[in-house]
């Protein structure tokens, strides 16, 4: 039959050494043709492009010219700018991502095609562990086909090594990058600046039958944040028309994110037969978050709420200004290290063994190790109740989302007024009275002075996958793979807290507080943008460290660490056949692929359940659930060439993603409660559910592609998700016959107890559209060459009910998705300025004791700016290889907002980030 000639377009695209899916024949002619080569930034938007054009499945990609150079200094920021992904930032950084509407619990993540860990309690991986600058690239599968080793309802992000034996000459580079926030210090112990680098080699040897690439990182980056937040907004009144500000915890951060990492790649291909590639990732990452503000209460604290001086908003019925008198407050200097060492190995080996069949053999193994050290430390005027100086504070929301400024009487930095201790009765636990032998006195549950949260993660994963692939003579199908890989995974989390209090404490001897010792004192902090003036400041890490305090565990009395605490054992065997399509129809070339899936997946999960003993303390029984499932997932992926320049794409595929392990989890606790829920139950059972299913999906998608230019082109797509199985809150009633009251010894009349959980249901249907161009502007006249813009814009809609058919909103969904970018570069000068845009959505944060809390965050702007000059391409043979750059991240200081329901005035959350500024210079030798 008559196959598909390639342009002089795309001939010219493999010359360059851009085009991966070729033939060899193809390869050969393009010698022939004239090539204009382009450079840097550029030269990665033209490999993105290629990437998407030559690629069966719908994919969004981003490229890196050369090994530690993608577009970014953050990968996620990177992966944000692809046409339907947005970020949800963490602590001032991009971090978290979606895709097409949906949570990255929804997507997986993979390393060089292999499927990753996560330094989460679930899957969703957190993109700023990955350093960019060891990356070649990040491929985005919006469509899965039956050969993809993971599996997921929103797609496959795939990130990419460099492969040494596919560089035309040794690299050797350096890269140096010196960092700072627009905020001095906001802490006196914090940093405001730092430093990032990297050394990479790439080289060949052996004629070119041996290929190494070798890249070191480390980075020290900075990042603070002035942030408001609001505990709740109570309501009261006749049908509580009315609401109040329940209370609120202002602070300032500041953060350093220390990451070290090492990637090697050894390639090799000994014979025309034989292909094998080792690659090894270690990263090293340690966030040091430094705290401090003022807990103040109002309708939950001691204080009398002023009726004269409440200001209420008639539309809303909320006090938007009102004034307490008698309050005391709690000061908090706080300290959170968040430290993992990720472990990534894989070889991946490839024989032919003629000229139609190949078999490839691939092992891989990756592990995190996290662990979470999150210090509390209170201090105030008086211990517990009603003792210390008592304040008069006020408070006055402002317009927008920026929460409120206060108003005060008492000086916090005073380090005679304000001592360390719990001045308020917060520390209800019955073995920290009993520890102390306090009983019914006035200073029962008054002796938590701290609270230390330790929190550690393990995760594992190995796989093994042999593949076969065999070329076919066939006008239809070109060739025919399949193969089988298992996968096995198990992941761990020990939840544990500590209560603090301070060592010299003792009852009746001893019960006040500690003025901070000198060498403690690290002078104050500001709170002025809040108003709160100045507040002290000390080193309690330092006192902790040096025993100062005393350490209770929590979960002797509290079931909470023991529905927190879990391992799950998850063994998944997988099997699929592909056809590729290499074919005509009516004369126009038909290329792409049909498959399907077969998955077993087989889960042990481990746990306790907890009860109370009567006695205030607990007792534990083991608990062990198996369960195991298996899905047919087919797929069908079909590009339609048009012509030589468009094309239309359909993909059609089942899909599913897997539970959240903090969901599937055999953990229970038992509680009895001295008053009736809604069901007229006085028992709660809350944990995780081992027979929860994983949410299915049916999904199509239909684009038109237009390559106009090797820089340019345009595409436009419609997706549609049916949603066959999903996850929802769940209850249902359990008789606990026999079971006693623990406060009374007895078995109560009314045994029957409501279990809280996760559990498949409703149904729903998510659908969009997305709008991409790539347009140079030398189109328009060779006096723009190098000036270029990068826009897209995504629509996503939802029709998702529950198990009870009620309106429910999928997390992680913003209705539009936007992103821009204006470059120019020629002449070595680089410069170019991005937006990412998202409309609001539902995303999870930490909360108590870093479980997630699904909050409603607001849409946010984030516009990013780089200047960069290259000398050698400006024409300085004298310094070829040296260049410089300049970038200043989030301009227009966009914050993050949250908000506590519907009222845009009742904010949950507002951080303040301010701007990063980044100096950069490297060499390559």
């Amino acid at each position: 039959m008559s196959m598909f000639k390639p342009s002089m377009l795309t001939l010219a695209l493999v010359a360059a050494g851009v085009v991966s899916h070729t033939t060899f024949a193809a390869e050969e002619t393009a010698k022939k043709v004239e090539v204009i080569e382009v450079k840097g930034f550029r030269a990665s938007v033209v490999e993105s492009i290629n990437t998407k054009r030559f690629s069966s499945e719908v994919v969004e990609s981003i490229s890196a010219e050369d090994i530690g150079k993608l577009p970014d200094s953050s990968i996620a920021e990177s992966i944000a700018r692809l046409p339907g992904l947005a970020a949800q930032r963490l602590d001032g950084r991009a971090s978290k991502v979606s895709v097409r509407g949906f949570s990255e619990d929804e997507s997986a993540t993979t390393f060089n095609g292999r499927e990753q860990v996560s330094i989460s309690d679930n899957r969703g991986v957190e993109f700023d562990l990955y350093p960019s600058e060891i990356m070649s690239g990040v491929t985005v599968y919006k469509t899965p086909s039956a050969n993809l080793e993971a599996e997921g309802i929103a797609g496959v992000i795939d990130m990419q090594t460099i492969k040494p034996l596919s560089v035309d000459e040794r690299v050797v580079q350096i890269n140096t990058m010196y960092e700072k926030t627009s905020f001095d210090k906001l802490n006196p112990d914090g940093d405001d600046a730092g430093l990032r680098g990297t050394f990479s080699y790439v080289d060949k040897f052996a004629d070119d039958s041996v290929g190494v690439a070798l890249a070191l990182t480390t980075m020290t980056s900075p990042n603070q944040e002035k942030r408001w937040n609001a505990w709740g907004y109570p309501t009261f009144g006749d049908d509580d028309k009315y609401s109040i500000l329940g209370g609120a915890k202002p602070f300032v951060r500041s953060s350093t994110l220390e990451r070290d990492s090492a990637m090697f790649v050894l390639e090799m291909a000994p014979s025309d037969n034989l292909s094998m590639v080792f690659d090894a990732l270690y990263v090293d990452f340690k966030d040091k978050k430094i705290l401090r503000g003022i807990e103040i209460p109002f309708a939950w604290g001691q204080g009398t709420i002023s009726e004269q001086s409440a200001v209420f908003d008639e539309a809303s019925g909320f006090v938007t200004s009102a004034i307490t008198e008698g309050q005391r407050v709690v000061v908090r200097n706080d300290y959170e290290e968040r430290g993992a060492e990720l472990s990534a190995f894989g070889f991946n080996t490839k024989y032919n063994v003629n000229d139609s069949l190949t078999l490839e053999l691939d092992a891989s193994h990756s592990s995190v190790d996290k662990k979470v050290w999150s210090l509390e430390s209170y201090s105030g005027t008086g211990r517990g109740d009603n003792r210390g100086a008592a304040d008069t504070i006020g408070y006055t929301f402002n317009g927008g989302n920026t929460g409120a400024q206060f108003s005060h009487q008492l000086d916090y930095s005073d380090y005679d007024l304000i001592k360390v201790g719990g001045p308020l009765s917060w520390g209800g636990s019955a073995a920290l009275n009993d520890k102390y032998g306090v009983s019914e006195t006035e200073y029962k549950n008054q002796l938590q002075d701290g609270f230390l949260n330790t929190p550690t993660v393990e995760d594992e994963l190995n796989t093994l996958k042999l593949a076969a692939k065999q070329a076919l003579d066939n006008e239809f199908i070109s060739s025919v793979e399949g193969g089988v890989s298992y996968r096995k995974r198990e992941k761990n989390k020990v939840s544990e807290g500590y209560f603090l209090t301070l060592s010299d404490f003792s009852y009746p001897d001893n019960t006040g507080m500690m003025v901070v010792p000198e060498q403690y004192r690290l002078g104050t902090a500001s709170l002025d943008f809040i108003g709160m003036g100045d507040m002290i400041a000390y080193d309690s890490k330092a006192m902790v460290a040096d025993g100062q305090f005393s350490q209770l565990a929590e979960s002797l009395t509290k079931p909470d660490h023991t529905t927190k605490s879990w391992r799950v054992e998850e063994q998944v065997t997988a099997a699929f056949v592909q056809a590729n399509i290499n074919a005509e129809i009516a004369n126009l070339p038909l290329s792409g692929n049909v498959g399907v899936r077969y998955v077993k997946t087989k889960i042990n999960t481990q746990g306790a359940i907890a009860r109370n003993t009567g006695n205030g303390q607990l007792a534990f029984t083991p608990s062990d659930v198996e369960n195991d499932y298996s899905h047919v997932l087919p797929s069908l992926n079909l590009s339609l060439a048009i012509d030589e320049t468009q094309t239309v794409r359909f993909g059609a595929a089942k899909t599913l993603s897997r539970p959240r392990m903090d969901e599937m989890h055999a953990s229970l606790a038992r509680e009895y409660k001295q008053q009736p829920d809604d069901n007229g139950n006085n028992w709660e059972i809350t944990g995780g559910n081992p027979n929860l299913a994983p949410k299915e999906a049916t999904g199509l998608d239909l684009s038109y592609e237009n390559y106009f230019s090797a820089e340019g082109y345009f595409s436009a797509a419609l997706f549609h998700k049916e949603l066959d199985v999903w996850t929802f809150d769940g209850s249902v009633e359990e008789d606990l016959a026999g079971v006693v009251n623990p406060s009374t010894g007895e078995v109560p009349e009314n045994t029957t107890a409501t279990r809280k959980y996760k559990e498949n249901g409703g149904s729903g249907d998510l659908w969009g559209y997305e709008l991409a161009l790539t347009l140079p502007f030398n189109l328009f006249h060779d006096t723009l060459e190098g000036f270029g813009i990068i826009v897209s814009h995504t629509g996503v809609k939802q029709d998702v009910k529950d198990q009870y058919g009620k309106e429910y909103k999928l997390p992680g969904l913003s209705e539009k998705i936007q992103s821009l970018t204006v470059y120019y570069e020629n002449h070595g000068f680089q410069a170019r300025t991005s937006m990412r845009k998202r409309s609001d959505f539902k995303g999870e944060i930490n909360g108590v004791g870093f479980t997630g809390v699904q909050v409603d965050i607001m849409g946010e702007t984030i516009w990013d700016a780089q200047l960069g000059y290259d000398f050698g391409e400006g024409g300085f043979n004298s310094l070829e290889g040296l260049a410089v750059s300049l970038q200043v991240q989030n301009i227009t200081e966009e914050p993050f907002t949250a908000l506590s329901g519907d009222n845009a005035l009742q904010v949950r959350d507002y951080q303040d980030y301010g701007r990063t500024y980044m100096l950069g210079l490297s060499y390559k030798f």
